[in-house]
């Protein structure tokens, strides 16, 4: 049983030591001279409006990195059953269909409560 992870846990391991390997190498090798210039933080070219390490950020972004997760993870359950769908039958159907409805419900939901509105 474990010959058939055996390939999968090796592609993990060699992934884990050039990751590893990459950091450890580029701390040694790479230049590294901060200043507060490339300390500061990055606002596409603009200066700087205030400190952000005292910002507060509006709930409104992670409301939106919620609901990016959220459908990012609804494919990866589509995905599988798509593979599969002749095998699944009318079943599969109407389960991806009770799925997907229950998270269009929640998405319509989320727009009449105004979560996506940036006013």
């Amino acid at each position: 049983m474990l010959s058939e992870y055996l390939p999968v846990l090796l592609l993990f391991g060699l992934a884990a030591a050039f990751a590893v390997g990459s950091l450890v190498v580029s701390s040694l090798v790479g230049p590294s001279a901060p200043n507060p210039t490339k300390l500061a933080a990055y606002e596409s070219g603009n200066i700087p409006l205030a400190d952000v390490r005292n910002t507060r950020f509006s709930v409104k972004f992670y409301m939106v990195a919620m609901l990016f997760l959220i459908f990012d993870i609804e494919v990866v359950f589509v995905y599988p059953w798509a593979v599969v769908f002749r095998e699944l039958g009318w079943f599969g159907l109407g389960q991806m269909v009770l799925f997907i409805g229950v998270l269009g419900v929640a998405f319509v939901y989320e727009i009449g409560r105004g979560g996506l509105e940036w006013d």
